[in-house]
């Protein structure tokens, strides 16, 4: 899986002129899956992106992650994160997964961080307010990006 994670103030996702999914400071994902990905990516991905320490403690240091602030988080399929434009001009999708296991794995990551909170343990942090676009739908992405702060993530080369 291959994530593009921003730090944003806000962000909104709309469909055919009507939004569907919003939030206020938090992080958006937009979200590419690979052919080869399984659930655990999609596990391991979801906690590592919550747990990443992107926002500014006391000290104006990034330290706190979304986990301890709270805040929410705008996950948005994007397949054209697996395009490889080493050959020609023209990018090939080869690598990107069936849309059926994108699905899949795409809604196990959102249903991970939204369930996230909900266990009463202490470390399972603050809860996330997760929002989403709609997959395999033409959407416009808005966003204003805090810092900017903008990290790429493969769950192949960090799990």
């Amino acid at each position: 899986m291959r994530a593009c994670v921003q730090r944003v103030t806000r962000a909104s996702v709309t469909i055919d002129g009507a939004i569907c999914g919003q939030i206020g400071p938090g992080l958006v994902v937009l979200l590419g899956v690979a052919k080869e990905d399984t659930a655990d990516d999609a596990r391991q991905l979801a906690e590592k992106i919550v747990q990443l320490r992107v926002f500014a403690d006391a000290a104006g240091q990034m330290n706190l992650s979304l986990a301890d602030t709270g805040g929410g988080m705008l996950v948005v399929s994007q397949f054209t994160l697996l395009g490889d434009c080493r050959h020609g001009r023209r990018p090939s999708f080869i690598d990107a997964a069936p849309p059926e296991l994108a699905e899949s794995l795409y809604n196990l990551l959102v249903e991970h961080v939204a369930g996230r909170g909900d266990t009463g343990e202490k470390s399972a942090g603050k809860k996330i307010e997760v929002a989403t676009g709609r997959f395999r739908a033409d959407m416009a992405v808005e966003l204003v990006n805090d810092g900017p702060v903008t990290l790429l993530i493969d769950s192949r080369k960090v799990f």
